[in-house]
């Protein structure tokens, strides 16, 4: 692709401008070797601060993730704490996870904000994304951020923005804070020389504060005494899940974790894994080895900022599978309302959260206990927001969505996977207790509530071309919506964009009383519900799809998985994803 007059343009302002010299040598190094494309995309834009922050490839250039990018960020947000909190003495905390320059892009921003006047409490050394949650709540922060890029590849690396109620920030902040950030149009307006007296490090007595909380949440610790030799194997995949998880287990009485060891050690590179993502079987690969050398009883698996979890158990042929997000999250609800039933301890005020594209079993779980259930956006500020408008009067319990994110009991406003692997490795303990394998708990689940299966599939379109057509694809859908997909009518459109749900057998709108986001959801006579998402921190666009099948017992599972799955299937061969 050739370089346009206005990426010249740009690249010569960073190579006359106040960046280093190995950040000039670098981009004269790719203009000596004509590696256009590659110029291209790295100036092609200005890497956008979205509602959540930043995230991209780290390296020279207005588009890539550097202390340049960072450094202009970071500005924007102390301009805006200083003028939402005139008079006061503001403070953030900050964390960083395992990536290549965390650790230095995270003591970039502590130095920015404390050259702003700002009081910084910077951890230590890594630490998961949900202890900066509850760090910024803790020491009564106005603010905090995380340096992290969650399960992305090793070349990327973020930066997540937190406001005083420990969620990632949402309206009005999140609009205004990108005012702010956009309002910086030189680096030289960037403070980067430190008042190291406003920058102090936390680390051990915000750990044991943050585990005495995920202790707090335990609810047959009987269970676990009984059954203290569960035999559990968890990896970090290079992660900050070290630091806390199996911390977390001890501290709940588990005395037979097995960490695997090769993905112990913290390391940005993530030299064991293609890409640390627990919801990929490869990633997991090397704790499933182990599990079954070992004859375990559950596998674990965090994220690299430990606020997502994985698992495996064993199905009921004695194979190892992965549970999907929908299915934990489904577990996790039935168990917390199950458990909290049985020990006296549920309230009327009682309510769950999930997402609109995550399973709908929730829902009904929650509805056959008498428990309120709430939907909202996909991403945990939704869920924190519901959480903060509801403080006082409700009493949330949990809440999840597909992508593997749980958040268990409201001390954290984000998933949080070090909580999550708790509770799991508890609902395993008390289902052993019981005679049961984790697994023939999920079939009973479906069996009791009825059964749902989801699938994802994830299209990649990279670059300035892809970013346009995944805009042509969203834009198809709306002006041509489908009449029918796989031979079942589409009854009902579900427009989050426009905020308009249209039942296309009445022609009756109605609202959808959330707040605008660019989702689709086609709802089919049969039930199946197909969402379609861009995302909005990966250059793709995710297709959700969810059926119900009939399930009357625990033997008829096998066969009702399979024509769930050979329905879902069909319905990705009629609208032609590939």
């Amino acid at each position: 692709m050739a370089l346009t007059p206005d990426i010249h343009e740009k690249i010569n302002t960073w190579l006359t401008g106040s960046y280093d010299t190995e950040t000039q040598s670098a981009i004269r190094q790719m203009l000596a070797e004509n590696q256009e494309d590659f110029l291209s995309d790295a100036f092609y834009r200005n890497l956008e601060f979205g509602t959540g922050g930043l995230r991209g490839i780290m390296g020279p250039g207005s588009n890539r993730m550097n202390r340049y990018t960072l450094g202009m960020a970071t500005q924007g947000l102390s301009n805006y704490l200083l003028q939402s909190f005139p008079g006061q003495e503001i403070k953030v905390a900050i964390a960083h996870d395992s990536r290549n320059n965390s650790p230095e892009f995270a003591r970039i921003a502590a130095d920015i904000f404390s050259a702003n006047g700002i009081t910084v409490y910077l951890f230590e050394a890594l630490r998961p994304t949900p202890e900066l949650s509850f760090a910024i709540r803790q020491l009564g922060c106005q603010s905090g951020c995380v340096v992290t890029a969650s399960h992305n590849p090793k070349e990327y690396n973020g930066f997540k923005v937190y406001w005083n109620d420990g969620a990632q920030v949402v309206a009005p902040h999140d609009k205004n804070i990108i005012r702010e950030v956009e309002a910086i149009q030189s680096v030289s307006e960037v403070r980067f020389q430190p008042d190291p007296a406003r920058i102090h490090l936390i680390g051990a007595e915000l750990d044991a504060a943050y585990l005495a909380k995920v202790k707090e949440l335990s609810i047959n610790p009987a269970a676990i005494q009984r059954q203290h030799d569960l035999k559990i194997v968890y990896t970090p995949l290079h992660g900050t899940g070290i630091t806390l998880v199996p911390k977390g287990l001890a501290q709940l009485g588990f005395t037979n974790v097995h960490v695997v060891e090769a993905q112990a050690t913290p390391d940005g590179n993530f030299p064991t894994v293609q890409s640390p993502n627990p919801e990929e079987k490869v990633a997991m690969q090397m704790a499933l080895d182990q599990a079954k050398a070992l004859d375990a009883d559950l596998v674990l698996a965090t994220d690299p900022d430990s606020d997502r979890v994985g698992i495996a158990v064993k199905d009921n042929k004695g194979e190892w599978v992965l549970v999907n997000g929908n299915q934990t999250a489904a577990l996790l609800t039935h168990y917390l309302l199950s458990a909290r039933k049985q020990a006296g301890k549920m309230t009327e005020q009682d309510f769950i959260v999930y997402t609109i594209v995550t399973s709908d079993v929730l829902g009904d779980i929650a509805r056959a206990n008498n428990v309120k259930a709430y939907q909202t956006l996909t991403g945990f500020k939704y869920i924190a927001g519901i959480i903060r408008d509801l403080e006082g009067q409700q009493n949330y319990i949990g809440g999840g969505e597909e992508s593997y994110g749980y958040m268990i009991g409201s001390f954290v406003r984000d998933k949080d996977a070090i909580s999550a692997c708790a509770m799991l490795a508890e609902m395993a303990a008390v289902a052993k207790d019981h005679g049961h394998t984790l697994y023939e708990e999920m079939v009973h689940m479906y069996v009791t509530y009825g059964f749902y299966k989801e699938h994802l599939i994830s299209l990649t379109k990279k670059g300035q071309r892809g970013a346009e057509e995944i805009q042509e694809m969203m834009a198809g859908l709306r002006a041509n919506p489908p009449r029918t997909i796989a031979g079942q009518p589409v009854v009902e459109l579900r427009d989050y964009k426009t905020g308009r749900i249209r039942d296309l057998r009445t022609g009756l709108e109605t609202e959808t009383g959330l707040e605008s986001s660019n989702v689709l959801q086609f709802i089919l006579e049969d039930g199946s519900k197909i969402s379609a998402r861009p995302s909005g921190t990966e250059p793709k666009i995710k297709f959700y799809f969810s059926v119900r099948q009939p399930l009357a017992s625990a033997v008829d599972f096998d066969l009702a998985n399979r024509l769930a799955g050979e329905k879902i299937q069909a319905i990705i061969d009629d609208m032609q994803l590939k």
